[in-house]
């Protein structure tokens, strides 16, 4: 179930804690009705004061939405405003001719908004792209389960998912979770660590405003919806919700890190050993294709 609603109780002049109270009524019923649906909440889309949709209404609304699901494990709220605001938080005529309406560019960008928590649940990109690494790489994720990877109290050897389902391996991907809370800190290690220089390809795919991070070692190389989140804001290769490939070099105890080519970081100092890590923090994110090569 995907939920968009609110933006017409504006126009009604309802205020926004009447429009979240709705929100809960609807959300109540929709469990009652099915205690295991998945629901996915999208954030009020922007629009305009001359659609007496103004975006300070908007905003709150949406704060008052996210403080209604924050901990609900049934509900993945998606940040769907900021994937549309202008910078006074209004809609883009490009994407809304009318300030109301989404165009199919607009659809476009909201189905690939949706895309990876679809496939996340289950109801797309149901196989395995039967990835295999490169020559001289190795795997570091086997697309199936979580082997080689771990808490640093515990690891996940031939299961699923972490102990706290905040990472799931399905069908090739590596997923990090939305987390119920809104934003939560998390971190997935390599058992293995890597004293030797090497080379790390892997490739990600992030929700709207999403922020993760793969470390190096220990050192952490932001990897997010870039475009939205930063800090690398002005990337033009970057393809926001679809996949995006990292490269990172490291010799001598430095890192030269590039997505799809352009340069994130030249010179990323590194301590002299350590595992790969993969964080989580806000919204999803997926990783796949995670291989190495060590050098000599």
């Amino acid at each position: 179930m995907v939920i968009l609603i609110g933006t017409n109780d504006l126009e009604e002049k309802a205020d926004p804690e009447t429009i979240a109270g709705n929100l809960k009524l609807i959300l109540a019923d929709l469990k009652k009705a099915n205690a295991k649906m998945p629901i996915v909440l999208c954030q009020v889309f922007p629009s305009s004061v001359s659609m007496k949709r103004s975006a300070d209404q908007i905003k709150r609304v949406n704060q008052l939405y996210a403080a209604a699901v924050k901990g609900d494990k049934q509900i993945t709220l998606i940040e769907t405003w900021i994937l549309f605001a202008d910078g006074q938080g209004d809609a883009k005529k490009a994407e809304f001719p009318d300030l109301l309406h989404p165009n199919n560019a607009g659809y476009a960008k909201w189905g690939a908004a949706l895309r990876p928590i679809f496939a996340t649940l289950g109801f797309l990109e149901t196989k395995s792209d039967n990835f295999k690494p490169e020559n001289g790489f190795v795997s570091l994720f086997n697309g199936r389960n979580l082997t080689g990877w771990g808490y640093k109290t515990n690891n996940f050897d031939r299961k699923t998912a972490s102990s706290d389902g905040r990472y799931v391996a399905k069908n090739g991907r590596l997923i990090v979770t939305t987390p119920p809370e809104g934003r939560k800190i998390a971190a997935l290690w390599t058992a293995k660590s890597f004293p030797k220089d090497f080379i790390l390809k892997l490739e990600f795919r992030a929700t709207p405003n999403a922020d993760s991070g793969v470390f190096l070692r220990q050192p952490q190389l932001q990897c997010r919806d870039y475009l939205l989140a930063g800090p690398y804001k002005n990337l033009k290769n970057y393809k926001p919700q679809d996949w995006n490939e990292i490269v990172a070099t490291v010799k001598n105890n430095v890192a030269h890190c590039t997505c799809n080519g352009e340069v994130l970081e030249d010179a990323l100092k590194l301590p002299d050993t350590g595992p790969i890590g993969l964080e989580g923090d806000r919204g999803q994110m997926e990783y796949r294709h995670i291989q190495l090569k060590q050098l000599e």
